[in-house]
């Protein structure tokens, strides 16, 4: 038994995470949206490095976490049933 948490399920072909199956998993995703979302609209006009070294801060650590987190782990997927 896997004794991480299990907020995203894997994709069903390729490698990687598929969509949140649990709270933390959306609440995870709508967080990293509306802070990237918003920092858009406040931070870019005043400065658009900032802006790209926020947003690659946050896609960083939310695909880490996004990794952890997923069901099975990250791996190359067929489409095969598991």
């Amino acid at each position: 038994m896997n004794d991480r948490p299990e907020w995203f399920a894997p994709n069903s072909h390729g490698y990687g995470t598929g969509l949140p199956i649990s709270w933390q998993g959306w609440v995870l995703l709508i967080g990293y949206l509306l802070i990237v979302l918003v920092g858009a609209a406040w931070l870019a006009p005043l400065s658009m490095i900032a802006y790209v070294a926020l947003s690659a801060t946050l896609t960083i650590a939310f695909v880490l976490i996004a990794k952890k987190t997923t069901r099975g782990g990250w791996r190359w997927r067929w489409g095969e049933d598991e």
